[in-house]
């Protein structure tokens, strides 16, 4: 009979030697058990760090299935089937049914008998290379002359199967075992953050062996309603999850927050892995959590993709642009008096942003582009209908082929738009008056492999800024559609004079020093009247609040200030900005600079060996912190907990000791996050090393 099973696929592989022939006297063949040697087959899968009594398998790698039967298989007359079933039946009469000699091979999976002995038959299964990744239930048929007898469901047998980047048919095949360990096994990682003279990181718990990640990245997929037959494809499975990692427009993990109103959810500083934002939206039954900011988006992104098998990393990319014309200029309008003009600047510039990296093959495109592809959650702009970014082969991105799919316009951008200053006077009438073409994309960082440390990976999107080859990028992007309004010629770069600032944090206090440096270049008198706008942002690169303005003649270089004249204006993440416009008397040019200020437990322990940590917090910041709480937890170390302090007062330290008891060995990483309102991104993170407990020191 026809089963009703709209969005499932069936496997069925037949055991050998298939015959109408049965035994006249043999007591019918039936299935008692079915062996799935869980922890066998996860030690050869690598799949033995998820917390999961099920089997869980790679893709394209046999595993090995034990049936036991009433008597001992015959193959010269029994004829049995092993069926791996995926999806949920439905009322519908669309049946789809794969089977070995099948001419779509696209699903072909493969069988063979290892060892029939006594009552058991043992089978080595291995799911196509390229077969649906997901959750399958297993059933075992048995065809007897009466009919086909199908073993009941179980969930015990219940198989996962993941993308396998150790198998070289896998469109997701690394070829070198210590990537393969970073960008798929390894569940902690850092995200830098900060400035490009003022780097700083804080730690993530990707967190994707935890026990209910890998269902909760499934519930993704299912609650996204992708159908099944996509799902062993990395770019729609990729893409897919870029749009359901953000609730924009499809109910999907995490709402966005860049205000500094937190109340009705969680700060995106206060975050310290995945695995609760996660869990969290399964159990709502796919309520949106509250709140994320771009590092948030892929931290949960980075767990889905390593959760499924693909390698993947995630990326900081400082002085990001985001470009809202398709242009490669981000356009920053000044007024008659130099100040930026926020009603008619609408690009901006983030201080960093954060998006992922797959590795994977791309039969889409030419074989050259195959490798890295970034791909972003953060919802910025739409993509196809949705909020959503690539993958886009990061290759292609550094030589300007912006033709192939997906969003390469948009990254390209991100990484190499010109900073255009346009004045715009009272009547209305704007003009270019500079341009830095090197301002933005300055550099860009991943976890290096094996280590806490930043590895600059800007080569890998550009080439080196004003060399042969990144002008011959930036033409081959204008020629597929990127478009540029200004135009290079002398007068517009004032080639006669050039203006750079420098600013940077002189003490624990938080003062500023800015220092301005103009150089004259030609042979004539020439007198500046600087402009200089001071204000605190978001980390996005949006004003929060312009807290001074400063216009002499440039006849003061250096400026000091207090952190007293803009403290009062810090919230969250403190980052001040300082754009300084330079109007040139003698020939009523203008010179442009921008400057960017971020304010800113070890040794051997055994597995099974009860162990403290303590997390100490001294109030430093000049003023009592009200609503306080402290988020600890560790990868394969403790579940997340939480502490809370209704008020810390200033100049006092609290202390909070919680204990644990390691479970595998390995380099783990603990990680503790404080937040409340009026401070943010507060983080410390220790390096522990876990001995077996046979280590002798």
């Amino acid at each position: 009979s026809k089963d009703k099973r709209p969005n499932s696929v069936l496997v069925s592989i037949e055991m050998e030697f298939l015959k109408k022939v049965f035994i006249p006297d043999a007591s019918t063949l039936r299935v008692i058990n079915l062996n799935m040697y869980e922890q066998t087959n996860k030690m050869a899968h690598r799949t033995n760090m998820y917390d999961y009594s099920n089997l869980i398998v790679r893709r394209g790698q046999e595993f090995t299935l034990g049936i036991v039967f009433n008597r001992l298989f015959n193959p010269q007359f029994d004829i049995v089937n092993i069926e791996f079933l995926i999806g949920e039946p439905l009322l519908s009469d669309l049946y789809l049914k794969y089977e070995t000699d099948s001419l779509n091979s696209v699903v072909k999976w493969k069988g063979r008998v290892l060892r029939n002995q006594a009552a058991e038959t043992k089978m080595g299964i291995t799911p196509a290379a390229d077969c649906i990744v997901g959750l399958f239930s297993t059933y075992v048929t048995v065809i007897t002359s009466l009919g086909k007898v199908r073993t009941e469901r179980n969930p015990k047998t219940d198989i996962y199967i993941l993308f396998n980047a150790w198998n070289p048919s896998d469109m997701v095949f690394m070829a070198n075992e210590d990537d393969r360990t970073e960008y798929v096994l390894n569940s902690v990682g850092i995200i830098f953050n900060g400035t490009v003279s003022d780097k700083s990181s804080r730690p993530w718990n990707f967190g994707q062996f935890q026990q209910g990640v890998l269902d909760a990245c499934l519930f993704i997929l299912d609650f996204g309603k992708m159908p099944l037959e996509y799902r062993g494809d990395v770019v729609k499975v990729t893409r897919k999850a870029s749009a359901m990692i953000n609730s924009q427009d499809d109910n999907g993990v995490l709402v966005g927050n860049w205000s500094n109103d937190f109340s009705l959810g969680t700060a995106p500083t206060a975050w310290t892995g995945s695995a609760e934002i996660l869990l969290s939206y399964v159990s709502k039954g796919g309520v949106p959590i509250k709140y994320a900011q771009c590092w948030v988006y892929a931290g949960v992104f980075n767990t889905f993709l390593r959760c499924l098998g693909l390698p993947s990393r995630l990326i900081t990319n400082y002085f990001s642009a985001h470009d809202s014309l398709g242009s490669i200029e981000t356009d920053i309008v000044l007024d008659e008096d130099g100040q930026i003009d926020m009603n008619y600047t609408t690009d901006s510039i983030w201080n960093y942003h954060c998006w992922n990296e797959v590795f994977t093959k791309r039969p889409d495109i030419p074989p050259v582009f195959s490798g890295w592809q970034a791909v972003d959650a953060t919802p910025q702009e739409t993509s196809e209908g949705y909020y959503r970014c690539g993958p886009v082969s990061v290759a292609a991105v550094k030589e300007g082929e912006l033709r192939y799919e997906y969003d390469a316009s948009f990254v390209f951008a991100e990484v190499n738009s010109d900073v255009v200053f346009h004045k715009r006077d009272k009547y209305g009438n704007t003009e270019v008056v500079s341009v830095n073409t090197t301002y933005v994309g300055q550099l860009i960082l991943t976890k290096m492999v094996g280590s806490n440390e930043p590895e600059d990976i800007t080569h890998t999107y550009k080439y080196p800024e004003g060399s042969a080859e990144d002008k011959r990028s930036m033409r081959q992007a204008e020629r597929q559609g990127m478009r540029r309004y200004h135009s290079n010629s002398s007068s517009l770069l004032n080639v006669d004079m050039q203006m750079q600032m420098e600013a940077k944090q002189i003490n624990t206090a938080g003062d500023i020093s800015l220092t301005i440096i103009v150089s004259n270049l030609s042979n004539q008198v020439r007198t500046v009247n600087i402009t200089l706008t001071c204000k605190t942002d978001y980390y996005t690169g949006a004003t929060n609040q312009q807290f001074k303005l400063i216009t002499q003649d440039m006849s003061l270089q250096s400026w000091e200030m207090t952190a007293n004249e803009y403290m009062e204006f810090i919230t969250g993440q403190p980052f001040l900005s300082f754009i300084a416009c330079g109007l040139i008397s003698e020939t009523g040019m203008s010179l442009t600079s921008m400057a960017v200020v971020h304010l800113n437990l070890k040794g051997p322990s055994q597995v099974g060996m009860d162990m403290y940590v303590t997390v100490k917090f001294t109030n430093t910041a000049g003023y009592d912190l009200r609503d306080v709480t402290i988020r600890l937890e560790g990868s394969d170390l403790m579940l997340l907990k939480t502490k809370q302090y209704s008020n810390i007062r200033q100049g006092s330290t609290v202390k909070w000791t919680e204990s644990f008891t390691p479970q595998m060995p390995g380099s783990k990483m603990l990680m503790a996050c404080l937040d409340c309102a009026a401070l943010r991104n507060v983080c410390g993170q220790v390096d522990i090393v876990i001995q077996s407990k046979d280590y002798e020191d």
